[in-house]
Formats: structure tokens, C-alpha cells, sequence
């Protein structure tokens, strides 16, 4: 009985999981023909409690496996959302929200995740100190990834009026199955070989997870919130483009901003929530850990689906204003974060480039894009 009440009391508590009655909300607005943009937000508004229950339950089930699969199985299950709502919109040949969607996803873990954390951890905190050696190996490797993206988009800017087509597509498969090596060697590098380069330095270190779900709790949640997600994520991606429309925003502008913060909030409010318990070397690398993966992992896998679900392959042709704001992103992030010691302002400076960059993207003529 007193379990019972206790259960209770958790669920009356003012929290995150409210929001899950939006996904009633939304099944009713859909069902009615509601406006789009009603039925756009009420769904965005519902997979962001679905994000954090899985995040959640990979958290719980990491309690299980140890430290080296749990890392990755956070990594992986973090970015679900964001994989799934990409897979919809391949499904449905929205190559182009697509691809903003993933550039997005970097920009917001980068600039707006970190620069979150830093604001918040600061203002509990004087400065808040770091492995800045985790921070040069992450800036490294995602400037990698950037300049392979750069590499498709150059290739189709300078050769895809002339007919080669076929070895666009080829180019796009080999580097992928590249950058997925890729991936897997950063994944061995950080887990296996050289965990000290990753090591905290902050006073709140890592702790384990207090009262542990049972495994098959765990299973069973992040299985249903998985289910969730993707019906979720079918209805947003749905109204995306009419909400466009109606609002007068681009497709790029929702897959930049609205698909990306969206898919990623599990992730930002795990690495805020971090940052404000003192926690700012796990804060970074859920952030910065995370954009990796969706640029050497989650990127390149999309390609390789496309050729099995989508109406024809994607390329990762990102245009112009995607790639610079990318480098953009990248190189302030490095600048920013790169002397081990983060304060309010720091995360103030971080959060004002992605407020510039959020209003060019709003800016910029669908035409243009």
C-alpha cells in the first residue's frame, strides 16, 4: 500500500512526464483534422517526455552491463528520437528537413546543450573546471566530420549538373561506410584503449544510479517509449511541411530548429541537469558526444537506409548556409571550451551564436535554401 502511495505521489509531483498527456492531445487533434501547427506542436510537445523515458531506462539498464556498454548504450538510445524522427522524414523523401534536421541536431548539442550547461552550472557555481584534454579530442574529431560532409556537398555543387549522378551516389555510400569506421575507431579509442583521455576532473565525478529500475523494468519502458516515439514522430513529421506553410518558415528553418531540439531534448536536459550537480565533464561529453555521433554515425547510416526505404538515396548535400554554419559552430565551440574552466558567461556567448545562426536559418527565402 504504501508503494502504491508513494507511486502516486510521483506522479502528482509537477514534472516532465505531464507532457505525456499530449500524446492523447495529439491523437485527438489528428483525429478531428485539426489546424497543422496544433497538431506540429502538440506532438513536439509529447516526445519530449518519450525522449527522457528513454534516456531514463538506458540509464537504469547501463546499472547492468558496466561501464564500456552502458557508455555506448547511452550514446545510442540518447540519440533514438532523433534517428527516428530522421527515418519518417526519409521515408516520406523529405531529404531536405532531413538533412537540416541533422545539421541542426549538431548545432543544438554544441551550441545550445553546452552553452545551457555552462549558463546554468555557472551561475551555481564560480567557474567550473574540466578535462580539457576530452575537449580537443572531441573539437578534433568534429571537425573532421564537418570537412567529410563538405566533401559530398562540394562534389554536387561543382558536378551534379553534369551527369554524374551515379558516382555522386557512389561517393556518398563509400564515405559513409567510411565515416562508420570511423565511428567505431573513436568508439574503441574512447572506451577501450585510452579512457583516461576522458577521465573528469570535476568535483562531481560519476555516480552510480540510485535505486536501480529492475532490467526488465528498463527493457520494458525503453521498448514502449521507443514504440511511442516512432508513432509520435510519424504524426510531427506529418504536419511538418503544412505547418511550414501556414506559420511561413522554411523547411529548413523546422529541421534546423523545431525536428533538432526536439529529437535531441532528452540530451540537453540530461547535460544541463549534469552541469548544475557540478557534473560539467559528463555535461560535455553528453553534449559534444553526442553530436559526433549523430554526424560519424547517425548521418551516414541515414544514406545507407535511403537506398532501402527512401524513393531514391540521399546524399549528404548540405547547402551552403548548413556548412557554414556547421564550421561555424564547431570552431567557436572549440574556442570557447577549450581552456578546461566554463563560467556563466562562456554559456552565455555559446547560446548567442545559436540564436544568430537560428534567426539566419529563419531568414533565408525557401528559395535561397
Amino acid at each position: 500500500m504504501s508503494q502504491q502511495t508513494s507511486l502516486l505521489r510521483q506522479l502528482l509531483k509537477p514534472g516532465i512526464h505531464w507532457m505525456l498527456l499530449f500524446i492523447p492531445i495529439t491523437l485527438v487533434l489528428e483525429s478531428a483534422h485539426a489546424s497543422a501547427p496544433y497538431v506540429f506542436f502538440s506532438a513536439a510537445l509529447s516526445i519530449i517526455p518519450i525522449a527522457r523515458l528513454i534516456s531514463t531506462s538506458t540509464e537504469n539498464l547501463a546499472t547492468y552491463t558496466g561501464d564500456a556498454v552502458g557508455g555506448l548504450m547511452n550514446a545510442t538510445f540518447g540519440n533514438l528520437p532523433e534517428l527516428i524522427i530522421a527515418f519518417v522524414a526519409l521515408k516520406a523523401g523529405l531529404y531536405d528537413m532531413v538533412l537540416a534536421s541533422l545539421a541542426g541536431a549538431i548545432l543544438a548539442n554544441l551550441l545550445l546543450a553546452l552553452g545551457m550547461s555552462f549558463l546554468i552550472g555557472g551561475l551555481r557555481y564560480h567557474y567550473q573546471e574540466y578535462n580539457s584534454t576530452s575537449i580537443r579530442m572531441y573539437s578534433s574529431m568534429m571537425m573532421i566530420a564537418v570537412l567529410s560532409l563538405t566533401v559530398p556537398s562540394a562534389f554536387n555543387r561543382f558536378f551534379g549538373s553534369t551527369g554524374f549522378h551515379e558516382s555522386e551516389n557512389n561517393l556518398n555510400l563509400y564515405l559513409s561506410c567510411a565515416l562508420l569506421a570511423a565511428y567505431v575507431l573513436y568508439l574503441v579509442f574512447m572506451l577501450k584503449t585510452h579512457p583516461d583521455f576522458f577521465k573528469s576532473e570535476s568535483p562531481g565525478g560519476h555516480e552510480p544510479h540510485e535505486n536501480p529500475w529492475s532490467k526488465a523494468k528498463a527493457i520494458s519502458l525503453l521498448v514502449l517509449a521507443s514504440v511511442f516515439a516512432a508513432f509520435m514522430s510519424e504524426i510531427l513529421v506529418g504536419a511538418a511541411e503544412e505547418t511550414g506553410e501556414v506559420m511561413g518558415m522554411s523547411t529548413i528553418f523546422i529541421g534546423v530548429v523545431f525536428l533538432a531540439v526536439i529529437g535531441g531534448a532528452a540530451e540537453s536536459i540530461s547535460a544541463i541537469v549534469m552541469a548544475a550537480k557540478n557534473k560539467v565533464d559528463l555535461s560535455i561529453g553528453i553534449a559534444l558526444g553526442s553530436s559526433i555521433q549523430v554526424s560519424l554515425f547517425i548521418a551516414p547510416l541515414l544514406v545507407l537506409l535511403s537506398t532501402f526505404v527512401g524513393p531514391e538515396q540521399m546524399n549528404l548535400t548540405f547547402n551552403r548556409a548548413l556548412i557554414g554554419a556547421l564550421f561555424l559552430g564547431v570552431i567557436l565551440a572549440a574556442m570557447i571550451a577549450s581552456d578546461g574552466r566554463s563560467n556563466w558567461y562562456k554559456g552565455v556567448q555559446l547560446i548567442l551564436v545559436y540564436l544568430i545562426l537560428g534567426m539566419m536559418f529563419y531568414f533565408i527565402p525557401e528559395s535561397a535554401t
